[in-house]
């Protein structure tokens, strides 16, 4: 069972007073993180190379060698120990999706459902960017989600943050794509009586406002989960005593050195968030491979991924 912290006609209003001010930052083109206002050179200068190296991937062979590597997705399992976690929890089953950009290979939707049809998990979570581009129509993608949507819902709850490739609009399709979005707003899961929190943010990466952390700075609950596209918040969330922070975004770099490294990840908050586990203060934290493609449908050293986490009682 889960239950929102605010009341409906609360919740309502949050969400008209956040979908106006998203509506302004993307259409206007405004884009901000934590550090201020940020440019568009960079990002068209990138969209470029990316042509150059796609070019060079076609003209020497690789390229349908890493067509075929971006829909071969893995599972990776993990289980994490907390002190903190409520016994009633114990064994709780995470499927964690992020980065979908499910145009982004014809018929990807069906490639990914066969992948976790099988899983068997308690809740799903999904941390953003669900389509292909950051702009434009996406109702192009609602079919393939349907498609998807029977093999993540989950007996409590599946539910969404939007990522930089998102818009709000999207959050008018929330009971036809079969998920609760959460926008700076946190929910309650109870098992057995007992509880623990959920708290999901709007991107931070191009649309960050000072909504995102005043929704994190919530209080007593013996163990929290926080939902955010990328790991920019991490430290926020683990000073108001997050115990588990998921996310994505980075997609492992998609394209990686042998040794894993990547060429660019697209976050600047260091290496350990590139990919994998890591650890800020008291808080363990998990940053996605992702499921999806960005760019170009290529990967290289850096499989695709769904997450199934078992929480354990530490």
């Amino acid at each position: 069972m889960y239950r929102f912290i605010d009341n409906t006609e609360s919740r309502k209003e949050k969400r008209l007073v956040w979908a106006a001010t998203r509506s302004v930052l993307e259409n206007v083109g405004f884009l901000r993180n934590k550090n201020g206002k940020k440019s568009k050179s960079h990002w068209n200068v990138f969209l470029h190379l990316l042509k150059v190296f796609a070019f060079l991937l076609k003209i020497s062979g690789y390229y349908r060698k890493g067509y075929g590597n971006a829909k071969n997705i893995k599972v990776t399992r993990l289980t994490l120990e907390f002190a903190n976690l409520p016994p009633a929890f114990q064994g709780f089953r995470i499927l964690h999706l992020s980065d979908l950009h499910i145009d982004s290979i014809p018929g990807f939707a069906s490639i990914i459902s066969e992948k976790i049809k099988n899983l068997g998990f308690d809740i799903c979570f999904l941390t953003g960017d669900y389509r292909r581009d950051i702009s434009g129509s996406f109702q192009h993608i609602l079919k393939p989600f349907r498609i998807l949507s029977k093999y993540i819902q989950a007996p409590y709850g599946t539910f969404a943050v939007l990522g930089n490739h998102d818009t709000f609009l999207m959050a008018r399709y929330e009971k036809e794509s079969g998920l609760d979005l959460l926008v700076n707003e946190s929910v309650e899961i109870v098992k057995d009586g007992q509880t623990i929190l959920v708290t999901g943010t709007d991107d931070p990466f191009n649309f960050y406002t000072e909504q995102s952390i005043l929704s994190l700075e919530t209080r007593g609950y013996k163990f929290k989960i926080a939902l955010v596209h990328t790991s920019e918040l991490a430290k926020v969330a683990a000073a108001n005593g997050y115990s588990l922070y998921l996310c994505g975004h980075t997609h492992g770099g998609q394209i990686c050195l042998k040794e894993g490294f990547p060429l660019i990840s697209h976050q600047f908050e260091g290496k350990q968030f590139n990919h994998g586990l890591w650890e800020t203060g008291k808080m363990k934290g998990y940053t996605s491979s992702g499921v999806g493609v960005s760019g170009m449908p290529v990967r290289f050293n850096c499989p695709a991924e769904v997450t199934l986490i078992t929480l354990e009682t530490g």
